[in-house]
C-alpha cells in the first residue's frame, strides 16, 4: 500500500532541502567556514596533531552536512516521480474501467 503521508512528506522535505542547496547566504555561510577552518589547519603547528585533527573534522562535516541535503532532495524528486506514477496508474484505470 502507497504510503501518501511519507511521500508527502519526502517532497516537502526534498522541497525544503534544494532552497537550502540553493541559498546564496547558505552557500557563502559553507564557503566561509570552509576556508577559514583550512587556513587555520594550515597554520598549526607541527606538534599540534589534535588541533589539526578537529580542524580536519570541521571541515568533513560542513561536507556531509551537504550531502545530506542532496539526499534529502534527490528523495524529495523520486517521492514526487513516485506520485506522479501513482496518479497516472489511477488515472488510466479510471479511462479502462477499473476503479
Amino acid at each position: 500500500m502507497v504510503d501518501h503521508y511519507k511521500l508527502n512528506r519526502d517532497i516537502s522535505r526534498g522541497n525544503d532541502a534544494q532552497s537550502l542547496l540553493n541559498n546564496e547566504t547558505l552557500k557563502e555561510c559553507f564557503s566561509v567556514l570552509e576556508r577559514a577552518y583550512i587556513d587555520v589547519w594550515k597554520g598549526t603547528s607541527a606538534k599540534d596533531q589534535d588541533g589539526r585533527e578537529k580542524l580536519f573534522l570541521a571541515v568533513n562535516i560542513i561536507g556531509k552536512v551537504r550531502e545530506h541535503l542532496t539526499k534529502l532532495a534527490s528523495s524529495g524528486r523520486l517521492a514526487a516521480s513516485d506520485v506522479e506514477a501513482i496518479a497516472a496508474e489511477e488515472k488510466r484505470k479510471k479511462l479502462l474501467g477499473i476503479i
